[in-house]
């Protein structure tokens, strides 16, 4: 009895042990660097709110508000730098939610490109952002776009995941982008990211 007790045990280890192994090879196609391709995002759970910013007397006035997950903390940009069409207007720090990272926001004059053209522009700006994948999105009154990308920096190993989102308003684009140190940080922040696309309003 112990005999096929051992066998039965080893066999449902391998069994489990090959699974784990197949799953891993399926999640994206392989890079030159050694990261998966931006593929569907995987689900997430949902982050709890920490309160709206963008309105009037908030942490960043904006042209748009969204709700920022508990614990992370929004201060606007005194010296805005620019990528792009657009220039970065706030940022909301996770390290007091316990992630290294930061959900930037950027915001644009009028202009006559629509929010994918803006969108590009902004990643084509980036050095060492590669295999960008765009697709639309709705919240609220906004019909947006957004992009999953490969980031490849001179001081990484390995490339990591970045997203964005684009929206545009009688007051300009308004991009928000969310980075990570790496693909593992970004993925543990995705829900505030998440949470911010969904409540995204007109201010």
């Amino acid at each position: 009895m112990r005999v096929g007790a051992g066998n039965s045990w080893r066999r449902m280890a391998h069994v489990a042990l090959l699974t784990g192994v197949l799953a891993g090879c399926s999640d994206g196609e392989e890079t030159a660097h050694g990261a998966s391709t931006p593929s569907a995002r995987p689900s997430s759970t949902t982050a709890a709110t920490g309160g709206t910013m963008g309105a009037v007397g908030s942490a960043c006035e904006l042209p748009v508000t969204f709700d920022i997950a508990k614990s992370w903390t929004a201060e606007s940009v005194e010296a805005p730098l620019r990528q792009g069409p657009v220039s970065l207007a706030c940022e909301v720090d996770a390290k007091p939610a316990g992630n290294i990272g930061y959900l930037r926001v950027w915001a644009g004059e009028p202009g006559t490109d629509d929010t994918q053209k803006v969108l590009e522009a902004f990643v084509a700006a980036e050095d060492g952002a590669s295999k960008a994948q765009y697709r639309s999105f709705k919240a609220g009154e906004f019909t947006g776009v957004e992009v999953e990308y490969l980031y490849t920096g001179e001081l990484l190993d390995e490339s990591k995941k970045e997203s964005a989102f684009a929206v545009t308003t009688a007051d300009g684009p308004v991009v928000v982008h969310l980075g990570g140190l790496d693909t593992e940080e970004h993925e543990e922040m995705l829900p505030a990211y998440e949470l911010a696309q969904r409540t995204l309003r007109i201010a």
